[in-house]
């Protein structure tokens, strides 16, 4: 396996997401209360100091709406804390603290270094959270049940990078999949990159399509996945992302695929897909990014190309093309990036 590559699937969407920009219009003078729970969460955890750019800099004599990685409503309630990369190594799991902020509606932990603990069940106890974010946090074992009991849950990322063949890894056997989605009816973003699911193709796209009608975007990369992809997927017709890159999906490319009316980007490199890829997944108009490479494919032309297509990459590497590439390839106005290495 190519762990270079590897890791840069992973950081890709990790990225995209850890970078985004949490946007408050007003926020108030912390409220007293508030300012005590973070000043508890602080004296609980352990964290390098030198490292630290946030925690390191919240003073009990200033306002706590103030403190870098902190957000507050108008009224002075904590609704968003950003400790990203803030070298936490230890304390979360008896932080009274950080679990009494009742307000707290987007949490993210990502990139710290947790040291194989296990994702503290009192998570359950923010049931105001949309937003919960503990990707590469160092977390490791079975994801706890209480997970699925945050139903107001827009955003879950749990991914994680397997830099060192099987550290830090996190399960989901009991519950499994389906169990920690079945109350996460207002999920839009799931990001599972490197969990150890291991269900096969009707188990893992039912569980998905029979509980989350608004999913929008679907990451798990290096997911221990079998296939085939069932047709049950296509049920979830707002997705468009959809990222399976590095499972077992030992099947040829579903026509099916092509039928979700949103999708903007579909990778399933490195999946064991075999056959012909299906000429109306070339044709959706809405996909911008198209990555098969790495797959026993067997391609003796690209299809023609409509006008008014909006895709923008086109990654077919490793996949024994050997045919022709139609003039109507010109129509594809956006194209910034091919890639027909064989």
């Amino acid at each position: 396996m190519r762990i270079p590559l590897l890791s840069w699937l992973f950081l890709i969407p990790i990225l995209v997401n850890f970078f985004g920009i949490y946007m408050v219009l007003a926020s108030g003078q912390c409220q007293r209360d508030q300012q005590s729970l973070l000043l508890q969460m602080k004296n609980s955890l352990t964290f390098n100091s030198s490292l630290s750019v946030r925690l390191v800099q919240w003073s009990p004599g200033t306002d706590c709406c103030t403190w870098s990685g902190v957000d507050c409503d108008v009224a002075g309630h904590v609704i968003g804390l950003n400790l990203s990369l803030e070298s936490i190594s230890g304390g979360i799991e008896n932080s009274t603290g950080l679990f009494g902020l009742q307000y707290l509606q987007r949490l993210n932990l990502a990139f710290n270094s947790f040291n194989s603990a296990q994702i503290p069940p009192r998570f359950a106890n923010l049931t105001n959270l949309k937003y919960l974010n503990l990707s590469n946090a160092g977390f490791a074992g079975q994801i706890p049940i209480g997970i699925s009991d945050m139903t107001r849950l827009v955003t879950l990322d749990l991914s994680t990078i397997p830099f060192k063949g099987g550290d830090h890894v996190l399960n989901l056997e009991n519950p499994n999949l389906s169990m920690l989605v079945q109350n996460l009816s207002e999920l839009r973003e799931l990001y599972l990159d490197g969990v150890n699911i291991s269900a096969h193709g009707n188990e893992w796209c039912q569980a998905l399509s029979s509980s989350l009608p608004n999913l929008q975007v679907l990451s798990l990369i290096y997911s221990f996945l079998s296939g085939p992809i069932n047709s049950s997927l296509v049920n979830l017709q707002s997705l468009s992302v959809i990222r399976l890159d590095w499972n077992n999906l030992s099947s040829p490319v579903p026509e099916f695929l092509a039928g979700f009316p949103n999708l903007i980007s579909l990778s399933l490199s490195n999946c064991g897909l075999y056959g012909k890829i299906p000429k109306k997944l070339f044709q959706v108009p809405t996909i911008q990014t198209l990555d098969l490479s790495s797959n026993e494919l067997h391609q003796s032309s690209l299809p023609e190309f409509p006008q008014n297509l909006s895709l923008w990459t086109l990654i077919l590497t490793e996949t024994n093309f050997s045919g022709i590439i139609p003039d109507s390839i010109g129509n594809l106005k956006n194209l910034s990036r091919i890639e027909l290495v064989f």
